[in-house]
């Protein structure tokens, strides 16, 4: 890999400050980042949506179970975007089947109940290994970093609560004057198929914002943490200086 390609300056960081600049990277490259994303989250959310007529429940669940196969592309765009690239969805497209269809089943399962996995993930989707060196490989990246790898899915698993909420009160602020509903019925109220459906909406559009933030912090701490394994910001400088 020439380092000397990143679009990004590599330096040793602490961990939240390298998910800040992925918060950036992602950021800088957000007409990419969402254009790919929200062509793949679109056609996925109408789905999940559709299901409301199965039980109320199953949309919020479907999507749930979803984010880390989304996360694949959102990831892959980032992954271009640190080398200054810029990714289209026909990028996409033709990179569909390492960016959608590889290791489907882990990422349904596994990775879905993974506390880190915006952190992991860049191992799995990016360095090509397979068996004894991927185990091996994930263990070395994860090493003395799970805490900060589960930080960054606690932190914005609040940031995602907190905009579901924000954005489910609308439905409250915006209901018939006289109708008497309070986010407490919203919440835990006997709701209704359209307070439910509401419900639904509001948390594809929440994961329609959030989730790329997410992945891109993981992906600096990634980032980080190969930098600091194998000095990729001295061999940086080195071929700044030389041009070699």
């Amino acid at each position: 890999m020439r380092v000397d390609s990143f679009a990004i300056r590599l330096r040793p960081r602490a961990d939240f400050e390298a998910a800040d600049l992925g918060v950036r990277l992602c950021q800088s490259a957000a007409r990419d980042v969402f254009t790919c994303y929200l062509t793949v989250l679109t056609p996925v959310a109408l789905l999940a949506l559709a299901s409301f007529e199965l039980a109320a429940w199953l949309p919020i669940v479907a999507l749930w179970c979803a984010k880390p196969w989304l996360d694949r592309t959102i990831l892959f765009t980032l992954s271009r975007a640190a080398f200054g690239q810029s990714t289209r969805p026909s990028d996409v497209w033709r990179e569909q089947r390492h960016v959608w269809w590889s290791q489907l089943p882990r990422t349904f399962t596994q990775r879905r109940l993974s506390p880190w996995r915006s952190f992991t993930q860049p191992v799995y989707q990016l360095e090509g290994l397979r068996g004894a060196p991927l185990r091996a490989r994930v263990r070395q990246i994860r090493s003395g970093r799970t805490r900060a790898g589960t930080g960054i899915s606690s932190a914005f698993g609040c940031a995602e609560t907190s905009t579901l909420l924000a954005l489910s009160s609308l439905t409250v602020w915006f209901a018939p004057q006289g109708y008497g509903m309070t986010m407490g019925d919203l919440l835990w109220g006997p709701g209704g198929n359209w307070l439910d459906f509401a419900f639904s909406v509001a948390y594809a559009l929440t994961i329609g914002f959030v989730e790329p933030f997410y992945v891109a912090a993981g992906f600096a701490l990634y980032l980080n943490r190969r930098a600091e394994l194998e000095a990729w910001d001295i061999e940086q400088e080195f071929r700044r200086a030389f041009g070699r």
